[in-house]
Parts: C-alpha cells; sequence; structure tokens
C-alpha cells in the first residue's frame, strides 16, 4: 500500500528531526512504547529501514533522510490545503462568501511599490480582500508552503525561488542604514566592505531558516527592534534602496556602489488556480 497518513508522517519527522524517541514522545505528547512501535510498522509497511538504532543513538539511513524531506513538504502541503480552504469557505459578518487573499511581504521593503500594487488591484472589478502579512527577511517562502500566505514579494538573491512561480516586478540598488551622527553617514557612497567590519558598529545579523549567521552584530528579530538599534549607534543594516521610505530622523542611508542588484519578484505556489490570485498577478505585472 502506498498512501501514508498525515498521523504517520507527523511521528517520523519528529522522530527524525529530534534524533531521540524522547524528546519526539515529547514533542507529539504522547508515550514512548506507541511511538516506537508506530515507527516499526511505517519501516515494515514501505519494507525500508529509516532509522538505525543503537546504544550510541538514533540516525537516519538514507531512506529516512529522504522520508523527511518529503515528509516536511507532504506535511506543509497538508497544512496550506487547510488553510487556504479556510480562507476560501470564509464569510463575513453578513454570513456572504468572502473572497480573501494574503499577501507576505518583508516588513519595511518595497513600501511604494506595495501600495501601487494594493491601490491598482483595489480599483479591479470583484477584487478580493487582501491582507497582507509582514514577515521576517526570509520567511516568505515558509508562509507560502504551508498556506499562511497565497502570494508575496520575494527578493533575490535574498530568497529563494525555488518550487514558487514568479514574475519579475522591479530592479533596486541597496543601501547601508546608519546612525545618522557616525562619520560614515556624512560619506556620499560606501562600499560593502566598508560596512560589514566596523569595529563599533557590527553589521545586524537576521536569522535564515531559524538559524543566526555568525557574527559580533545584534541578532534582529523585527524591523522596530532594529530601527531602535541603529538610531542607538549599536548596529548598521543593508537594505534595499526602497526601505528608505520607513527611516526615522535618527538614520541616514547611504548608496553602496558595489552591492548586487535586489529584483523584487512576486511570487506563488506553482499548482495555484485562484482566479483571484490571477487577477493580482495580473494587475502586479502591469505596474
Amino acid at each position: 500500500m502506498d498512501a501514508l497518513e498525515t498521523r504517520e508522517l507527523r511521528y517520523f519527522v519528529a522522530v527524525a528531526e529530534e534524533l531521540h524517541f524522547g524528546r519526539a514522545a515529547e514533542r507529539l505528547g504522547m508515550a514512548q512504547p506507541p511511538l516506537s512501535r508506530a515507527i516499526q510498522q511505517l519501516e515494515r509497511r514501505l519494507g525500508v529501514r529509516l532509522l538505525e538504532r543503537d546504544r550510541r543513538g538514533v540516525a537516519l539511513t538514507g531512506a529516512g533522510e529522504m522520508l523527511l524531506q518529503e515528509g516536511r513538504a507532504a506535511l506543509d502541503a497538508a497544512t496550506a490545503a487547510v488553510r487556504r480552504t479556510r480562507r476560501a469557505g470564509g464569510a463575513d459578518e453578513t454570513g456572504s462568501s468572502r473572497n480573501r487573499l494574503v499577501l507576505a511581504v518583508k516588513a519595511g521593503s518595497s513600501h511604494e511599490l506595495l501600495h501601487k500594487i494594493l491601490d491598482a488591484y483595489a480599483a479591479e472589478p470583484g477584487a478580493a480582500e487582501v491582507e497582507v502579512l509582514p514577515s521576517g527577511t526570509c520567511e516568505q517562502g515558509e508562509m507560502l508552503r504551508d498556506g499562511r500566505a497565497d502570494v508575496a514579494l520575494m527578493h533575490a538573491p535574498f530568497n529563494s525561488l525555488v518550487g514558487f512561480d514568479n514574475e519579475e516586478l522591479m530592479t533596486e540598488g541597496q543601501i547601508a542604514i546608519l546612525p545618522a551622527g557616525h562619520p560614515l553617514a556624512a560619506r556620499g557612497s560606501l562600499t560593502v566592505a566598508e560596512v560589514t567590519d566596523v569595529p563599533d558598529l557590527p553589521l545586524a545579523r537576521w536569522a535564515r531558516d531559524g538559524v543566526y549567521p555568525p557574527g559580533p552584530g545584534p541578532e534582529i528579530r523585527d524591523q522596530t527592534q532594529l530601527a531602535q538599534l541603529i538610531a542607538l549607534g549599536r548596529t548598521v543594516a543593508v537594505f534595499p534602496e526602497s526601505a528608505r521610505a520607513w527611516l526615522w530622523a535618527e538614520h541616514t542611508a547611504v548608496p553602496l556602489t558595489d552591492a548586487s542588484p535586489v529584483v523584487t519578484h512576486i511570487a506563488w505556489p506553482a499548482h495555484s488556480r485562484s482566479l483571484a490570485l490571477a487577477a493580482l498577478i495580473r494587475t502586479a505585472t502591469r505596474l
């Protein structure tokens, strides 16, 4: 039998990520013996060994690594189906069906472009309600995969567009955002090297896939925190040119002459058949 239940996948993914049956059982809110039996039954059904177990612990086999990768994607797809179905079946206060799209955007980016898209789409006959969902630096792809968002503005080279359909909307340069009183803020332009190695002004660090890159700079959780730390002279950040829209009086933006261009794309799941989404994409690409 080729079919797998989502319950089985959740069990296996928990064990594969924890590499410990006890921790996986605690994470799932169940006892360890039934979890162990469920994994053994899954291995028998598939006819392959997924885990190597010995006194040193638990390790994934080649087949187990494959099922972990595919299982995560399958669970994301199932979660996305539930979320998008609920949105499609939503109703307003009168009980009438309400068409709604969720658009994920990186907080503080593409501000002017986003305004233009939303205004132009709202003027279209039968336009759906668009909920704008701000996200962290690299969270838009995950939001599309698990159904929290239907469409996203994503920025190459920072975001991966693999697995999504997309259209290019805009290309822009990058800027360094510095404390207004810092000596580098008086410069007409800077290089990437000049802003990544400032002893008294370490570069801010954003998490990617939940992991912060190494470095002395502060770990940034949201745009407000970042803006405050820059204003206090604790960090410097590199952003697309369009980030000028959210700068404070205590900030100065200086162009980076050798930074790679940032390309903004509108991206969506490749399998989407939403007419409202298609209309939003047509509007965005006409601007």
